[in-house]
């Protein structure tokens, strides 16, 4: 009776194809322990080892001709780098999926958030918030393309962050984007008073302010600070190219 096994049993036994088995003799990775008078390629307990091995290693991503290297001169030391870099590139991929899944979470809550949201007022609370300053604009002075491309490097991911203008009182207008670390300026925990918005292009931006800021008027709430304007440009993709806002005030205690 014989012990080793042909091409097609070698392939149902470590889940991969006769194509892939063929390809890696073909590269010089595999052989075979011998070819049979019919012609069989046969295999026997080594080079299902082999396999497992040059399996192992094309899952971390190391390409064919790379495996045949490592077989034939890596030593323990070598395999152990190799695990190693292998180990921080799986933990960079993992810290970039969940950043991701993290962004898609916000944009699904904050896309159910706005299609419920009425244009009223409403009175919410939010914990204290950081903002980091990333462009700040004087009296009359438009935000162009220019500027944000000159602009680019502080901030990657630009449509991918809320945009909040915060209106002075010396006339300029903040730009900042929410800071993890503690900066000079920030939102206090506490109520506030919120609305959304969507509009069709900035120049509407003017009069929705001012809006805000007579009907805020007309209210029992005393506020106190200035009003902060948050752009939600990602939310765009929903609302045939609308331009998403929300407005706040603090509300005094």
């Amino acid at each position: 009776m014989r012990t080793e096994i042909t091409i097609s049993e070698l392939a149902k036994l470590m889940s991969v194809s006769v194509h892939q088995i063929r390809y890696f003799e073909e590269k010089g990775v595999l052989m075979p322990a011998y070819i049979d008078d019919n012609q069989y390629r046969m295999y026997n307990f080594d080079q299902i080892y082999e396999l497992s091995h040059i399996l192992l290693l094309r899952k971390l991503g190391i390409s064919v001709q790379g495996i045949k290297e490592c077989m034939t001169s890596y030593d323990s030391d070598q395999y152990e780098q190799l695990f190693q870099h292998s180990l921080q590139e799986v933990e960079a991929e993992i810290t970039r999926l969940t950043e991701l899944q993290h962004f898609i979470q916000k944009v699904l809550h904050e896309h159910h958030s706005f299609s419920h949201a009425s244009e009223h007022f409403k009175v919410i609370k939010r914990e204290k918030t950081y903002l980091a300053p990333w462009v700040c604009l004087d009296a009359h002075e438009e935000l162009h393309a220019r500027r944000l491309a000159e602009q680019a490097e502080s901030l990657p991911n630009l449509f991918e962050s809320d945009i909040h203008y915060v209106w002075e009182g010396s006339g300029t207008t903040m730009l900042a984007i929410e800071s993890q670390e503690p900066t000079e300026w920030c939102m206090p925990d506490g109520d506030y008073l919120s609305c959304h918005r969507q509009l069709h292009a900035e120049e509407q931006l003017e009069d929705v302010i001012q809006q805000f800021y007579d009907d805020a008027a007309r209210t029992t709430y005393a506020l106190s600070g200035p009003v902060i304007l948050i752009e939600k440009s990602y939310l765009s993709l929903f609302s045939k190219n609308k331009l998403h806002y929300e407005l706040l005030s603090f509300i005094k205690p």
